[in-house]
């Protein structure tokens, strides 16, 4: 937790209690039904919720604007970024139902209400958002081809409106097809070992209506 507040000085102490909370919830939770592995409950704050916030150190959230989170998991990035911008609209997505759940037991448990979860494949939803965000659920090509049509036609933030991707690695051959792709490393912004190969990858995307 200490993490967090290093790096995000400025949290509300509403927001400071909600971080708090998710590691007794995911702990409970994850005794239940395994959503992270045992090695990163443990890191939580470091692997998942710090590692989370780095889409908001390449790109703050504006107020109503709305945020999809695909594959989301255990409710990573989504359930962090919206702890951090409780005036943005979020949608969490996943297919796997007992991940759903978790994500809604502990989206009820943090008194979020700008969350909104989905038990679904990603092909199926409909709607428009300003930023499709996720963490290394598919190979870049295979994403986009999920998500192509559910871009906002205006950009209303600093980066235009498309994909902001969690990956890790070298990514030189995964966005080959996809020149116009940029690469944020997150050791940028954060000093641990963890984020050396972490980056976040923004795919500006055009409004196909």
């Amino acid at each position: 937790m200490k993490l967090v507040q290093h790096y995000f000085p400025n949290l509300s102490e509403n927001q400071i209690s909600q971080f708090e909370q998710l590691n007794t919830l995911y702990q409970d939770w994850n005794l239940k039904i395994n959503v992270v592995s045992r090695k990163d409950i443990d890191e939580l704050y470091l692997r998942h919720v710090l590692h989370s916030l780095g889409i908001a150190k390449v790109q703050k959230f504006k107020p109503n604007a709305k945020i999809l989170d695909i594959g989301t998991g255990g409710g990573f990035p989504g359930i962090p970024l919206a702890i951090l911008f409780p005036e943005t609209q979020f949608h969490l997505v996943d297919s796997i139902g007992k991940k759903i759940k978790v994500v809604q037991e502990v989206s009820e448990g943090l008194g979020l209400e700008n969350v909104k979860i989905t038990n679904a494949r990603a092909e199926t939803i409909t709607g428009q958002y300003d930023f499709i965000v996720s963490r290394a659920v598919a190979q870049m090509e295979t994403f986009v081809r999920w998500i192509k049509d559910r871009v906002a036609k205006k950009s209303t933030h600093e980066l235009k409106s498309g994909i902001l991707y969690l990956k890790g690695g070298d990514l030189t051959e995964e966005l080959a097809g996809f020149p116009k792709a940029t690469v944020y490393s997150l050791q940028d912004y954060f000093k641990e070992d963890f984020f050396e190969t972490k980056s976040v990858v923004h795919l500006p995307l055009k409004y196909k209506g």
